[in-house]
């Protein structure tokens, strides 16, 4: 998904776990469905010039809390699940809302709604569904809802950002009062590990219908999540309230209060003077002022996240219809210098588009052939300046985005115009406003004018494919409207592979063919950055807040 930053793109626990029941973990094990972990906490360059490291969660909460407040870099446009491709609506929905299965801090896959998920036959999964589930206005979760609340995501016609988690569905079947029953036109390994997304989600039939046209945008959102919506101050924040009611562990905070702070300078100052108790996606240029402000802290988690250029349909009539002049700019971006400036000398300069952390699962020799033989992240002027010549574009114009929304969008714009500008090429830069920004990932329009934009990506599950499936032909986020039946072919074969050690073989041909092609220019791997003030703790470090209820580990921290 975007995974923009927006996802994109692009910003300990008291809880109760279950484990896995003994079939579930003999079938999603058995299909490489139970993500591995990214590995121990990997140093990393600094911060304000102080090492950093990556941590596996945050001190669990030593009591329960009246409320907390977060800061959010943009108001999400809907909670409507179907809608939650981006961080913000995630960062408030995955609390609300729950799907089947249950993405974890770890980032691994768990039961959520279905206590057991099993899989009979290569294009069969069954979903068993906890008995006694309550959404927030009453009604006790059935097997009607999860037909009807999957049904919402594979309508053609309902414009859901997670369609195509559903292309290989044959059809959507209540087969018990408690049961479910997906039948696959063919194997798929994707479709159940999605289920621990948005795409999972499962929403009362009758809420949703009783809200209409509204749903997502007022009134109830009538899910099972720990929180339930309450107050929707538009433009200014967004109030959750403790579902008493919920089926697992009570939320450690009767309140959480979401705040709206599109300037980077105010949400690290409401941080700073306990406005704000917390938040993710941390400006990058204030993690120096944050680790050392004596408030808080400041943690790095896995993000699987990685900043990229990507490059727009409209673009490919222009000079970077050219190859030759994708791959120079790629060649002229200084990236080390980006992460130094751009992130906080928090990341990694890159010249893959997948992380390291999700090959976690592929056998060594899989995850040495998926990043050999990758274009270098090294800076070479002079080789970009021959092929910017060889190619005729000398002078020519490219337009890429850039916005206040944070540095890391702005400084990245800015250095591909300044890679562009010292091999021949005129980059100019076109601002947008923060809460547009995130239109530029689902309306062709707002890209309009546009040859690039600045995306950072978001895996949404532990598998390479999340990421690599974009450049199949009619995907979601495949702005430069790639279409080569090989690629669709490869994408197609790794897809039906349960076998992680085959599907990863093949995902790492697809990574190659689309580094080739520079369809995005990968630039760095980013941590995720959260921050607590000293009155609170709990939250998890990882990504996983996108779809884990991650505000109801949050408590009192120790005094």
């Amino acid at each position: 998904m975007p995974r923009t930053l927006p996802r994109s793109g692009a910003r300990g626990s008291a809880r109760r776990t279950r484990g896995l029941p003994a079939a579930a973990v003999a079938a999603l094990t058995a299909f490489g469905l139970v993500s591995a972990c990214a590995g121990p906490p990997k140093d990393g360059p600094a911060p304000g010039g102080a090492a950093f490291k990556l941590s596996a969660g945050t001190p669990a909460a030593a009591g329960e809390l009246d409320s907390f407040t977060w800061a959010l870099y943009a108001e999400p446009p809907t909670l409507d699940y179907t809608a939650a491709f981006d961080y913000p609506q995630n960062t408030v929905l995955s609390n609300v809302c729950e799907s089947l299965m249950r993405w974890t801090p770890q980032l691994t896959v768990a039961p959520g709604l279905a206590e057991k998920a099993s899989n009979p036959d290569p294009t069969t999964w069954v979903y068993d569904l906890r008995p006694g589930v309550r959404f927030h206005d009453g009604g006790e979760m059935t097997a009607d809802d999860v037909v009807f609340s999957l049904g919402r995501q594979r309508d053609p016609d309902g414009g859901s950002a997670w369609n195509s988690t559903f292309s290989n569905v044959e059809s959507l079947t209540k087969t018990g009062p408690l049961q479910v029953t997906v039948k696959l036109k063919q194997p798929d390994s994707q479709f159940p590990q999605y289920m621990a997304t948005a795409a999972g989600v499962v929403a009362s039939k009758a809420g949703v219908e009783k809200a209409g046209e509204d749903y997502g945008t007022s009134g109830s959102l009538d899910c099972t999540g720990p929180f339930q919506l309450g107050t929707w101050n538009k433009g200014q924040s967004i109030e959750l309230r403790r579902f008493d009611g919920y089926w697992g562990t009570r939320a450690k905070s009767a309140k959480a209060v979401f705040t709206f702070l599109t300037d980077p300078s105010a949400r690290t100052n409401a941080m700073l003077n306990g406005e704000a108790d917390g938040g993710y996606l941390i400006p990058t240029e204030s993690y120096d002022r944050l680790s050392r402000s004596g408030v808080g802290t400041l943690y790095f988690g896995e993000g699987l996240s990685t900043v990229n250029v990507n490059v727009n349909v409209t673009s490919m009539k222009g000079p970077l219809a050219d190859v030759r002049v994708r791959r120079a700019l790629s060649l002229a971006l200084d990236r080390r210098g980006f992460v130094k400036a751009g992130l906080g000398g928090a990341g990694t300069a890159t010249h893959s588009l997948t992380t390291k952390a999700v090959w976690a699962a592929a056998p060594e020799e899989v995850r040495k052939a998926a990043f050999e033989g990758l274009p270098p992240a090294g800076q070479n002027i002079e080789e970009a300046k021959a092929l910017i010549k060889e190619a005729g574009a000398t002078g020519k114009t490219v337009t890429i985005a850039t916005s206040p929304i944070g540095q890391d969008v702005s400084l990245l714009a800015t250095a591909v115009q300044a890679a562009g500008s010292r091999i021949g090429l005129d980059v100019r830069l076109k601002t947008i406003a923060p809460n547009a920004f995130t239109a530029l990932f689902t309306d062709p329009q707002a890209r309009e004018g546009l040859d690039m934009f600045p995306e950072t990506y978001y895996d949404s599950i532990t598998d390479p494919m999340d990421l690599l499936s974009n450049f199949q032909t009619g995907a979601f986020q495949n702005y430069a409207g790639y279409s080569d039946p090989a690629y669709d072919e490869l994408v197609a074969k790794a897809r039906a592979e349960y076998d992680p050690a085959r599907r990863m073989a093949a995902a790492a041909q697809l990574q190659k063919k689309a580094a080739e092609q520079v369809l995005w220019i990968p630039v760095a791997e980013w941590p995720t950055a959260v921050f607590l003030n000293k009155r609170i703790t709990g939250a998890p470090t990882s990504i996983s807040y996108l779809y884990y209820p991650w505000a109801a580990d949050v408590g009192a921290a120790a005094r």
